[in-house]
């Protein structure tokens, strides 16, 4: 069996692309008591856009 390196796919992606990244979110607006809105979510790119997820976070003692 041989290997063509000449050969490249349609929609090539990196390996960092698959990964899920933690991310920090502010929102551009404030809420009711007037504090900024914040949050974490998941992160990923597909090669074309950005896919988000939510962060729900836990107890470590808890989950123990």
């Amino acid at each position: 069996m041989s290997f063509d390196g000449d050969v490249r796919t349609d929609n090539p992606q990196s390996n960092w692309a698959e990964i899920w990244h933690l991310w920090t979110v502010i929102v551009p607006r404030r809420s009711i008591n007037g504090q900024l809105v914040y949050g974490k979510v998941w992160r990923r790119h597909d090669g074309r856009d950005w896919i988000y997820k939510k962060f729900t976070e836990y107890d470590g003692e808890a989950a123990a």
